[in-house]
């Protein structure tokens, strides 16, 4: 998926649970654009992955084996957590 076409990324940010929704659209809505190139492409990657690996992950059920995805997990856990909650 190409980085530059944030429709698509945005349309792949949209899980089947409501967990993974609270935390992941508000990290693609404040913090994609500011991302590096490489890191763009991370978060894409990490998109890729199954929804129960995800919530695992998210939730500190687990973590990935890819290091730079396990960096990705946890910027996107420290972003969330330092902007807060998200009306809505």
């Amino acid at each position: 998926m190409d980085s530059s076409n944030k429709a698509r990324v945005h349309w792949a940010c949209r899980r089947g649970m409501r967990e993974l929704d609270i935390s992941i659209m508000p990290f693609f809505e404040y913090e994609y654009d500011s991302l590096s190139e490489d890191d763009k492409q991370i978060f894409i990657r990490l998109l890729e992955n199954d929804d129960p690996d995800l919530f695992n992950w998210l939730m500190n059920h687990g973590e990935p084996a890819d290091p730079e995805l396990k960096r990705m997990v946890n910027l996107i856990q420290q972003r969330n957590q330092q902007r807060g909650p998200v009306a809505r």
